[in-house]
């Protein structure tokens, strides 16, 4: 764990100059550099501003302090811009590195972010004047304490509960987590308009809708990993957004997950092309509804098979299929170019 004089460390000039001209060599290497000032420190932070370049490229660019865990609790910038969340205020209950709260900030004219951790809010006040970021207000505080005390209104409330336990086990029924969203959501209802709350990707998406029967419940995949399903409550009337980042969203009624499909036999010399749905309308469990007219799917995590290759109901990756015969030994596939989505 970093200390805050670790922290005055990281920010004096003799350590981030050796942390920039050290960002590009192996980390152990620097470590046991005589010549780099501060060594360990100076190495930690250049192992994780590199794994920070796909995931945090604003933070690696600005050269930033990233604490070990900070960093492996974070939402990418990708996710974090993709969010449904934007206002004239905005209350970040679980600011962590600060990541949600940066890309909110460029939605809304305020962002108060609560931290329990008073050197993670040291780190994310230090980190914001290096990004140039002015309308994050940062304050050291549990969300219940803030919250209790609060008597300003905001627009958007969002919170990231933190899904570990004291002994490091990953949580994920929402009441386990920290805050309990659950329990707090008389008080948030006080001092704001709409909740966001971000869950873990095993979440079930009908346990959110039966939690949150008034709320759009959103699944947002990255590069083909499901990364995040989101809770926004008070929702003009409840949905399932599917969101892939960098290619589009598409959104369904509540209905349409689990819905089932009756197909017959599988007619090998029928189909010319197979698709595979994307991995957040396979968690969202609703490739059947989305495929419905189009193509035919036997199970909503399955594949499906199609006569033409315009589908655009839902994101998947289309294959056309070609073979000397269906024998599984011969049949070949060849990639197509991305559906685009339709909303």
């Amino acid at each position: 764990m970093m200390s805050i004089e670790d922290i005055e460390i990281l920010k004096s000039d003799v350590v981030r100059d050796a942390v920039r001209r050290n960002r590009d060599r192996d980390p152990l290497a620097v470590a046991l550099d005589r010549t780099v000032p501060h060594a360990q420190l100076v190495a930690t932070q250049v192992k994780y501003l590199q794994r920070a370049r796909r995931k945090l490229p604003r933070l690696y660019d600005a050269c930033c302090i990233i604490p070990p865990r900070a960093f492996e609790q974070s939402s990418s910038e990708d996710t974090a811009d993709v969010k449904a969340v934007c206002g004239d205020t905005i209350l970040d209950l679980t600011c962590g590195l600060g990541i949600d709260a940066l890309a909110m900030s460029a939605r809304a004219r305020r962002v108060v972010a609560v931290e329990r951790d008073a050197v993670l809010a040291e780190v994310v006040r230090y980190n914001m004047t290096l990004l140039g970021v002015s309308n994050v207000e940062v304050v050291t505080s549990t969300a219940e304490e803030y919250v209790s005390q609060c008597r300003e209104h905001f627009d958007w409330v969002y919170a990231d509960p933190d899904r570990r336990s004291s002994e490091e086990r990953k949580l994920v029924c929402l009441e386990d987590c920290s805050p309990n969203m659950l329990m707090l959501m008389p008080q948030l209802e006080r001092i704001a308009q709409r909740v966001a709350i971000k869950l873990s990707p095993m979440f079930d998406c009908e346990e959110a809708l039966r939690l949150f029967p008034d709320a759009e419940v959103e699944v947002i995949s990255v590069a083909g990993e499901c990364k995040e399903l989101n809770i926004y409550t008070h929702a003009p009337q409840p949905l399932l957004r599917i969101v892939v980042v960098g290619q589009g969203s598409w959104t369904f009624a509540p209905e349409a997950i689990g819905r089932s499909m009756t197909c017959g036999d599988f007619e090998a010399q029928r189909w010319r092309y197979l698709l595979i749905p994307d991995v957040a309308v396979q968690k969202a469990r609703v490739a059947i509804a989305a495929l419905e007219g189009c193509a035919t799917i036997w199970s909503n995590n399955g594949f499906a098979f199609a006569t033409d290759a315009v589908v655009e109901s839902l994101p998947c990756r289309v294959y056309e299929l070609w073979s000397s015969g269906w024998r599984k030994s011969a049949m070949r596939s060849r990639a197509l170019s991305g559906i685009a989505p339709r909303s």
